[in-house]
């Protein structure tokens, strides 16, 4: 039942919205994905001189009217003093239109089929769009902090959720982190954490000029007090459908509006990763202590730091060390000779507590907050945040 709430607590809600629905065919959403809106269905011409405040969102449907009454409608809409968010539904719709759509102060296209949640979510983007942009919580300079795996199955994940959650805890105010699951196609952080994300990242689309404060907000799911989560639907299409721009400006609104930014980074390079590593003040690669998995870990670093020229060295980190006197495993002594560097910090092997807390949902320091795992993540993080390699200046240089 938590997880319910906090899903619906991101966003604002349909029910009691005044929609004016143009075209028959939408009559059937009062009873689907609009049930609770109070739903009127209605003709393109009641839009020539609408009343401000008679409507919070405009549906129409544009495969119900032909081209010239849509060309009609939405220029009445532009000559409007006042003018209530627009969604535009339909199939094969004409350039122009699409155009003259999006110029709208608050608009939006959803191209047919499309699926319930796609259409809840683009209504309530637009309804977050129409309401004033949130402030950001504080002035202060925010820190971004960036955890990438060496290989699959490294645990980057849930370090990454684990810092986040400290950081919140620490933090004490009600917006303090965000953590941005950037594994578009099958993040798992959502799943890790026992909620669900709001909306399909890719309806972000490959323009992000359109992504401010207030929208990014309806795409975060609360987590708990200070940590927000931004995470997309599993979908394999996702990384070609967010473009690099929409990516990088969602990532500048986001440290804009919290003091801590931690993303959850895929291993495989994508168009704006090296972008989102230079916005950032600490880079983590998480290894296991496998020779193979150290080997990736070295190279994966080395290429990290040879691309970008901001004189940012990622930090290695050594998850799942066992306690032991004889084994397999290597050591920590054994593993930096075969990254041939020091580690900067290793994080102990706590299967029972890491598997308790997935299954149940929520971090492991709030499931078993005695683990070895919470104490090192603990220290790992305290030692970063008072020797930061890099100041704000610097970042942005």
């Amino acid at each position: 039942m938590q997880r319910s709430k906090s899903n619906t607590a991101s966003a604002p809600q349909i029910e009691g919205r005044r929609i004016l629905a143009l075209g028959a065919g939408l009559a059937g959403l009062a009873q689907g994905p609009l049930a609770g809106a109070a739903l009127e269905m209605g003709s393109v011409v009641q839009l020539e001189g609408l009343p401000a405040g008679s409507a919070d969102l405009i549906l129409i449907d544009a495969d119900a009217w032909d081209t010239a009454a849509l060309a009609g409608a939405i220029k009445a809409l532009s000559g409007l003093r006042v003018c209530p968010p627009v969604l535009v539904l339909g199939e094969n719709l004409p350039t122009g239109l699409v155009r003259n759509v999006l110029r709208l102060e608050a608009s939006d296209i959803l191209e047919s089929p499309f699926s319930p949640e796609q259409l809840i979510a683009a209504v309530q983007a637009l309804l977050v769009e129409a309401q004033p942009a949130a402030m950001p919580t504080s002035g202060a300079e925010s820190r971004c902090w960036g955890v990438t795996g060496a290989v699959g199955g490294s645990g980057a994940t849930t370090i990454a959720i684990e810092i986040a959650h400290l950081l919140a805890a620490q933090s004490g105010k009600e917006r303090a982190v965000c953590l941005v699951d950037l594994n578009l196609a099958d993040g798992a952080a959502a799943a890790y954490l026992g909620c669900a994300p709001t909306a399909r990242l890719a309806d972000l689309g490959h323009s992000g000029d359109r992504i401010d404060a207030a929208m990014l907000h309806a795409f975060v799911t609360p987590v708990s007090k200070g940590l927000d989560l931004m995470a997309g639907v599993r979908d394999a299409t996702a990384f070609d459908a967010v473009g690099r721009e929409a990516i990088l400006r969602m990532l500048e609104v986001a440290c804009e509006c919290y003091e801590w930014v931690i993303l959850d980074l895929p291993r495989h390079r994508r168009s704006w990763t090296l972008d989102a590593l230079a916005g950032c003040d600490e880079v983590l690669v998480i290894s296991e202590l496998t020779v193979p998995a150290l080997l990736a870990a070295r190279a994966y670093s080395d290429e990290i730091e040879d691309a970008l020229s901001t004189g940012l060295r990622p930090r290695i980190v050594l998850n799942r060390l066992a306690s032991r006197m004889f084994g397999p495993a290597p050591s920590m002594t054994e593993s930096e000779k075969a990254l041939q560097r020091k580690a900067e910090a290793g994080i102990s092997s706590d299967w029972e507590a890491a598997a308790a807390s997935v299954n149940l949902g929520g971090p492991i320091a709030q499931h078993r907050p005695k683990s070895k795992i919470v104490k090192d993540i603990q220290t790992l993080v305290e030692r970063l945040a008072s020797n930061p390699r890099r100041d704000s200046a610097q970042r942005a240089a």
